[in-house]
């Protein structure tokens, strides 16, 4: 399994977890009772379908090993496995965050992950 998972989240909520030191989600995450990630093949592919167009974004990558046993690996898009967390994020698990600027044509431009 991958060890470096990713969350696409807006700047603002993320702003709220950076003072607390834990994100709970955002309203998503909080309705479907778990934070949903994605693994580096399967951020690019959110990105387009749940948040296409949408400016001040964040990518935000976390250590999955820091995160225990309330992460597990799920059955969703396509039959994939997806990373969804049953806890609340601890930002000790964060390995780092960058802006997801979009480009001109609507798209977001990813750093290397």
């Amino acid at each position: 399994m991958p060890q470096t998972l990713y969350k696409i989240v807006p700047e603002d909520l993320w702003q709220a977890a950076r003072e607390t030191g834990i994100f709970d989600g955002a309203p998503v995450d909080r309705a479907d009772g778990f934070i949903h990630f994605s693994t580096a093949d399967q951020v690019r592919e959110t990105a387009a379908r749940h948040f296409a167009g949408q400016a001040g974004l964040l990518l935000v990558a976390v250590e999955a090993d820091d995160l225990g046993e309330a992460l597990r690996f799920e059955v969703s898009r396509g039959g994939a496995l997806f990373p969804h967390l049953y806890a609340a994020l601890p930002l000790s698990a964060v390995l780092w965050e960058k802006p997801l600027p979009l480009s001109e044509t609507g798209t977001h431009i990813f750093p290397e992950l």
